[in-house]
């Protein structure tokens, strides 16, 4: 075994020496992806370094004060945010996804359109989405800073990102499949949703997952939707702020800067932990 890995390394090396240019691009290869985990550790690591001190019970409370600085109501809002977002967003932008990759005729301008309009709503700055959130949702519609209109502004901030993952999803899946259901004699509506969509469910749930990470993370988009109340919501209608604006918050004022570090813990776990349990999920769905 040795002798063979020898072997390997001889002739890669003499391929090397026979082309000067790969074995420069193998090293810079090689720089950017060192340079890659080292940032990576180096911003986690100093999260943890500076939020864990500050880690305690108080700051688990059930109700804010300005002595406790509570995370759990921020807490307990990015939860809601998050399912009230997904909840809109993902049928509509899953299901317009079927309806472009599936049913749509190729070369149909207007379905050229539309992956024009998402891909470019994709680039928008989420507080261009913020804007249009206190402009159309608290203003005209009147729901002042709720969670509803924090909602529908992610909501409609994350559609593109699902729609397209969902659509990329739905082209991978082998056209054989389709032509196999079609010979048993199963039909169009049964081949999409029996065969095409749960071959297709671990490319939909990354895109889920990336939505996902964005509602957790915003922050400019919620500020002029759903407020800055540090309270848990009495209804959908109530304002409320998430862990991200509740983090900005605390460092903005200047008073509470270890506990946004140590929010930025949790809000760190958090993530963590949403990626694997759906990389699980992913896992055991495509073995299944």
């Amino acid at each position: 075994m040795n002798q063979i890995n020898k072997q390997t390394l001889s002739q890669k090396l003499k391929a090397y020496k026979r082309s000067p240019l790969s074995f420069l691009l193998l090293i810079l290869v090689i720089l950017a992806t060192a340079i890659t985990l080292l940032t990576l550790l180096s911003l986690v690591g100093y999260i943890l370094v500076k939020g864990i001190p500050y880690l305690s019970l108080k700051l688990f409370a059930l109700h804010y004060t300005t002595e406790n600085v509570s995370l759990l109501p921020a807490l307990i809002n990015t939860i809601i945010m998050t399912f009230l977002a997904l909840l809109i967003a993902a049928p509509l932008g899953i299901f317009s996804a079927v309806y472009l990759a599936e049913y749509a005729k190729r070369g149909n301008k207007i379905v050229e359109v539309v992956r024009i309009t998402s891909e470019t709503l994709s680039g928008i700055p989420s507080i261009v989405y913020g804007l249009f959130g206190l402009l159309f949702f608290v203003t005209t519609l009147k729901w002042g800073y709720s969670m509803l209109a924090g909602a529908f502004t992610l909501a409609i901030m994350i559609l593109p990102l699902i729609m397209r993952t969902t659509e990329e999803a739905l082209k991978s899946v082998p056209d054989t499949f389709r032509e196999g259901s079609f010979g048993l004699g199963a039909g169009k509506l049964r081949t999409v949703f029996r065969i095409v969509l749960p071959s297709a469910v671990p490319g939909i749930l990354a895109g889920v997952i990336l939505a996902t990470g964005r509602i957790v993370g915003e922050t400019a988009a919620l500020i002029f939707t759903a407020g800055t109340v540090a309270n848990i919501p009495q209804n959908l209608m109530s304002s409320g702020r998430t862990l991200a604006v509740h983090m900005y918050t605390l460092s903005s004022e200047g008073l509470h800067v270890g506990e946004a570090y140590a929010t930025a813990v949790v809000l760190l776990f958090i993530v963590l932990a949403i990626n694997s349990f759906s990389a699980f999920i992913a896992k055991r769905i495509s073995k299944g």
